[in-house]
């Protein structure tokens, strides 16, 4: 579950005040919006990556409103992807599992399972600079899904992609979806994508957030 009360934001001149919304657990959120109307800072806000200055944030019924990133558990796969440049498709992967320490064989596991899902064994190797704007998607969602968190956050994941890697890649958020395994919180303006994915789909206008049939 992501729920998330009277949450107060602020940056510069911009301000959001009293964002309300629920996402039941292991539902598919979507948030839509125009550019500039506060999306990615609301996900940031959920992610821990932006303060607040009022209100509350439960993860999971857990509330997380101060918390670290790191304490909050989520997966976040960010709208470029931001993959580690000077590791390979494999190091990226695995990097939340070895800076948790885990088993080696657990760790090797994982890598395999991750990129046999996301179809993208032939890229372990590999390192970002030369893969696709699909495949470094592939790989930020595989990095975001390594620890199997509760909650999966993502912004814009699908703006950058042509049309028939955009469509590859909404298969792909549909299987996540169907598995039922994470609550997803996911930031577009396309209304396509919503209604594609979105088991709950919220607008964010003049400040507000409205629910959608």
């Amino acid at each position: 579950m992501i729920a998330v009360d009277n949450l107060r934001l602020s940056q510069g001149a911009f301000a959001l005040n009293g964002i309300n919304f629920t996402i039941p657990t292991g539902r598919y959120g979507v948030l839509m919006g125009k550019t500039g109307s506060g999306k990615t800072t609301i996900l940031e806000a959920v992610a821990g990556l932006r303060s607040v200055s009022g209100g509350k944030i439960l993860l999971d019924g857990r509330e997380v409103t101060h918390a670290t990133p790191a304490a909050r558990g989520v997966g976040y796969v960010p709208q470029d992807a931001a993959l580690f440049r000077s590791m390979t498709v494999s190091a990226n992967l695995s990097f939340a599992l070895r800076i948790r320490k885990a088993p080696l064989t657990e760790i090797e596991r994982r890598v395999h399972e991750l990129a046999d899902w996301l179809d993208i064994a032939p890229l372990l190797d590999r390192f970002p600079h030369g893969l696709s704007g699909g495949e470094a998607q592939r790989v930020a969602l595989g990095r975001a899904l390594a620890c199997r968190p509760r909650i999966l956050l993502l912004d814009e994941p699908l703006s950058s992609l042509d049309e028939d890697t955009r469509d590859q890649m909404t298969a792909l958020l549909l299987k996540v979806k169907q598995a039922h395994e994470v609550t997803v919180l996911h930031v577009t303006h396309n209304r396509r994508e919503a209604e594609q994915l979105g088991d709950v789909r919220l607008r964010l206008d003049a400040g507000q957030i409205d629910s959608e049939a």
